[in-house]
């Protein structure tokens, strides 16, 4: 069953989704990130192209050739993705197509609308039997 994982207190969604990624690239795991929303999913896209002078995140979308072999595919749709590991969710709600990833990591800041929204995702996982971990990236504890 897929595991949730909330990482609360992000001072910024998209950063620390970033920083996620990050972690996540680093440890070898493969990731897909979705949200419906196009324009907060480019916002995501240009900002991993800018995150670290150093430091660069492989990462395409979902319809590109290369997507099958590259470790962070972003995507806006329901459509098949090349793997199934780890899913970073940017929506605002939960994503229909969680139940193919081993791990799903929701992003939530102190933002009252956001939280709100994060807590009705919360309720769903629940309802639907997940094991759910809060991180508190406050603390620098990140998934």
């Amino acid at each position: 069953m897929t595991e949730i994982d909330f990482a609360f207190s992000a001072p910024d969604r998209l950063r620390t989704a970033c920083q996620i990624a990050t972690r996540r690239h680093q440890a070898g795991h493969r990731l897909v990130v979705y949200c419906r929303d196009t324009g907060r999913l480019n916002a995501f896209d240009q900002m991993l192209w800018a995150l670290d002078d150093i430091s660069f995140i492989p990462h395409v979308r979902v319809n590109d050739p290369l997507a099958a072999d590259t470790p962070v595919v972003l995507t806006a749709s329901d459509a098949p993705t090349p793997h199934h590991d780890w899913l970073l969710n940017l929506d605002d709600t939960w994503p229909p197509i969680y139940t193919r990833f081993q791990r799903v990591i929701e992003v939530v800041t102190n933002d009252p609308a956001d939280r709100e929204a994060a807590r009705a995702r919360w309720r769903f996982y629940q309802e639907c039997g997940h094991n759910i971990v809060r991180h508190d990236v406050s603390r620098h504890q990140m998934p």
